[in-house]
């Protein structure tokens, strides 16, 4: 995906920036509607939308399409709560990234959606030693790639503020050095100790308690802070990050008592599950990403799930940080060929696994908004059946697609 796509949400300070590009991909789309039903503007609205039993039968039939291998459907008129349309929507199916949507509406339950995380890096008492305090920052990354790409903070710009400290009296670098740390995911300490390796460093680690982290401080070097929860949301769910993703779930699952681990997850999206009142039969959580073939969930509950945090505010960056289709994030290239008509009316978060493709979220259909969910989890690995069951999905969810149009005065 090109940079100056996935960049657009966060520049310093981290304020959400529409960049050109994409204004022009929503200019782009909502000329492909003007021109695409513009000519029957001054008819119905009931002409270009379907009827329960038409959208029952069509998806009737295309439930029992090879590509999508025995899916489980739902489709639900979101201002009545009617059932349109189901099929196997009970049953327990790996739902891929789909997942993210339950990990952030846990983290959105949990978490103060204005918090910002920070780390900061202080001189140490002793020569030669540093202290890297952190607070568990989901959007610290440890690849100059990734920084660059997404204008996320890089653990190498901290590293770089701290090697003139790491100087003797003469002026030379000391060979090695000593870190205090506290506050960091487990996995970021061997990536840390490749960065200082880089820069000319052979580093040793010591955690640190918090009364520790006080003693060992000298000097504040320099300090980063996170976008907001609210906006790492919307990001995580635009791109399907999977690491931010996890890491945001299991973050609400330490204040939610729980516990940082794929456990404390498991447990505290059931128990925002709970809060939200939705059944959750079915629902199997082995992390919050959805990369485990473990996970399970079935299409009724993240049906059920969708409705409950539509009109919600505290669950609103999910819905808008939800790709669309033609336009945003994992959509961006998707319905362009497959379904035009349904170009900038598909509000979903999309699933990928080896053997997975699912879709779950919101179909714009003139004045009424349908869930659907998809999961197809039957389908043979590789990237023709997989894009197959894509093209076949984005048809289902186009065909109920349509604009708001007016009638003719």
């Amino acid at each position: 995906m090109a940079n100056s796509c996935r960049a657009y949400y966060f520049q310093h300070p981290y304020r959400p920036l529409l960049e050109i590009d994409f204004m022009k991909k929503l200019l782009c789309s909502a000329l492909v509607l003007v021109i695409s039903f513009g000519t029957s503007a001054s008819s119905s609205h009931a002409s270009s939308t379907l009827s329960a039993s038409q959208i029952s039968s069509y998806f009737q039939r295309t439930s029992l399409s090879a590509t999508l291998a025995d899916p489980a459907i739902i489709v639900i008129d979101r201002a009545t709560g009617e059932v349109i349309f189901e099929k196997d929507s009970t049953s327990s199916r790996k739902p891929a990234s789909v997942m993210k949507v339950l990990a952030a509406t846990a983290t959105l339950e949990f978490i103060d959606p204005e918090l910002r995380y920070e780390t900061r890096l202080y001189s140490g008492q002793e020569s030669a030693s540093l202290v890297l305090v952190g607070s568990y920052d989901p959007w610290l990354t440890n690849t100059y790639k990734e920084a660059v790409a997404n204008k996320r903070a890089w653990i190498g710009n901290l590293i770089k503020k701290a090697i003139p400290v790491l100087k003797n009296s003469q002026g030379i670098p000391f060979k090695s050095v000593s870190i205090g740390y506290s506050g960091l995911f487990t996995k970021d300490r061997p990536l840390i100790e490749t960065a200082f390796k880089n820069a000319g460093f052979k580093a040793t680690f010591t955690p640190l308690s918090k009364s520790e982290v006080i003693t060992n401080s000298k000097e504040e070097i320099a300090t980063v802070y996170s976008p907001t929860v609210r906006e790492m949301v919307k990001f995580a769910i635009l791109w399907s990050d999977n690491n931010l993703a996890n890491r945001l779930v299991l973050n609400a699952s330490s204040v939610a008592g729980y516990g940082m681990s794929n456990l404390g997850v498991s447990m505290t999206i059931n128990d925002a599950v709970a809060r939200l009142e939705v059944d959750p039969t079915g629902l199997e959580i082995f992390d919050g990403s959805g990369l485990s073939k473990e996970n399970r969930v079935t299409a009724k509950l993240v049906a059920e799930l969708l409705q409950k945090i539509r009109d919600d505010p505290k669950f609103l960056p999910i819905y808008e940080g939800l790709p669309v289709s033609g336009v945003s994030g994992t959509l961006e290239k998707r319905y362009l060929t497959t379904a035009p008509q349904a170009v900038g009316l598909v509000h979903a978060k999309t699933g990928t696994l080896d053997g997975t493709v699912s879709l779950a979220g919101y179909v714009d259909s003139g004045d009424r908004q349908y869930i659907v969910v998809a999961i197809a989890d039957h389908i043979h690995v590789g990237s023709v059946p997989t894009n197959a069951a894509r093209a076949t999905i984005d048809k289902l969810f186009g065909k109920l697609a349509a604009p708001l149009i007016s009638p003719a005065a």
